[in-house]
């Protein structure tokens, strides 16, 4: 059974792999180890391996294991990629560095007012609903540049681009097609004029046709972390 530090070769070596069909320099495309239902120590694990940035699902999961890891805690950077309810909204925004799950302008506003002075700016990308499926969430594509628009005026927040979780598929081609849709639109924002850097898609099953089609942040778990058991807190 491989390590959690050669399942991150492995998984740098797709990326490189990846990179190099796309003519892509492999320092475009960042690692985010999404750690959720993982305890502390397989972070820890990958932090010695040399990741610094994780992602989690879960709020209060998230901060059990970020105080359990205090000691690292200047040196680790915590993303939320999951769902953000409304009453949990304080605790992200003074506990995270980034979320990439922000799907309604409430939201938004609430981590602006709560996000503390002294910490730097939180880090957001707005969800979109690329495949337009019923069971997921994120903002319809139409409506993604008004809502941009808005969020980038709020203070304590920047927004640093879009985060998109296509329908699952086998076929290379087939996984292109919404990383295209979200590039597309992420371009045209870009265009009009916001200064968005991020483009947030690409998992362990797809990341090949996310980097291939202009990812900038891939979030990787299973590959490097294993088969999940649900875990919720």
């Amino acid at each position: 059974m491989a390590t959690i530090s050669q399942n991150i070769q492995q998984v740098r070596e797709r990326i490189a792999a990846a990179c190099a069909r796309a003519g892509r320099p492999v320092e475009s495309v960042t690692l985010l180890a999404v750690s959720k239902t993982f305890d502390a120590d397989c972070v820890r694990q990958a932090h010695a391996a040399g990741l610094t940035r994780f992602g989690e699902n879960y709020v209060q999961e998230a901060v059990h294991k970020i105080e359990a890891l205090g000691d690292l805690r200047d040196r680790l950077e915590w993303h939320l990629i999951g769902p953000l309810q409304s009453n949990k909204t304080r605790v992200v925004a003074e506990r995270f560095d980034w979320v990439h799950s922000v799907d309604r302008p409430k939201i938004a506003e609430r981590l602006s007012a709560q996000r503390p002075e002294g910490l730097p700016p939180l880090q957001v990308c707005l969800q979109v609903n690329i495949s337009g499926e019923a069971t997921k969430s994120g903002l319809a594509p139409h409506e993604v540049s008004e809502v941009a628009r808005a969020v980038a005026r709020l203070p304590g927040l920047r927004l640093r681009g879009l985060m998109a979780i296509p329908e699952p598929t086998g076929d290379l081609e087939a996984q292109r097609r919404p990383h295209r849709a979200l590039r597309e639109l992420w371009q045209r924002l870009r265009e009009e004029g916001l200064p968005l850097d991020t483009l947030s898609i690409g998992m362990s099953q797809d990341l090949e046709a996310a980097i291939l089609e202009g990812a900038t942040l891939v979030r990787v778990g299973t590959a490097i972390f294993g088969r999940r058991e649900v875990l919720r807190g």
